[in-house]
């Protein structure tokens, strides 16, 4: 990747951080960090994109969201956790407990029904419940950041149970290496 190519990568970053949720809730460990400026205690708390290593690695964030899963589903108008979204948790929980150099996001979603304020109020729910059982699983609250995006980051936009069903979601993506 050329120099200027990297240049005009990190000002799109930028440009679509300026675009912050005023909404987008919690703190890494308590510390006040809200996307760039103050990290409370992250050297980097901007989403890791780019060259994520080998998926057979165990240890590489590749190896996380494609053998492992970085996300988990819910029912329409639900934040309670399923037990399939429940063992995906689990493993997440392991893989971050052996890698406890990563930080991450925990991005809550909604579908594109409802207002933006409930679907707001709705993903961050979504995302509190599966940082709180990740939680409970051993992963340090030190180390996670809540943000709830409600249905403005949909994987599919239509009208159909298709698109909504995999709107409905908390993503748990690496942020970086701790502090």
């Amino acid at each position: 990747m050329t120099l200027t190519s990297k240049a005009l990568l990190i000002l799109a970053g930028l440009a679509l951080a300026a675009c912050n949720n005023p909404r987008a809730g919690g703190t890494f460990g308590g510390g006040g960090a809200d996307g760039f400026g103050d990290t409370g205690g992250f050297q980097d708390a901007g989403i890791m994109t780019g060259n994520l290593g080998d998926p057979n690695d165990p240890r590489s964030v590749a190896h996380f969201q494609q053998r492992i899963g970085d996300r988990v589903f819910f029912t329409t108008d639900s934040s309670s956790l399923t037990s399939e979204g429940r063992a995906t948790l689990e493993a997440q929980a392991r893989w971050l407990n052996q890698n406890t150099q990563f930080s991450i996001v925990m991005e809550g979603h909604a579908d594109e029904r409802g207002t933006r304020d409930y679907n707001i109020a709705l993903g961050e729910r979504r995302a509190n419940a599966a940082m709180q059982y990740l939680i409970s699983q051993g992963v340090s609250a030190n180390r996670m950041r809540v943000v709830s995006y409600g249905k403005d980051r949909p994987v599919e936009a239509c009208a159909a149970q298709r698109c909504w069903d995999v709107n409905r979601r908390a993503v748990t993506a690496i942020a970086g290496v701790t502090g």
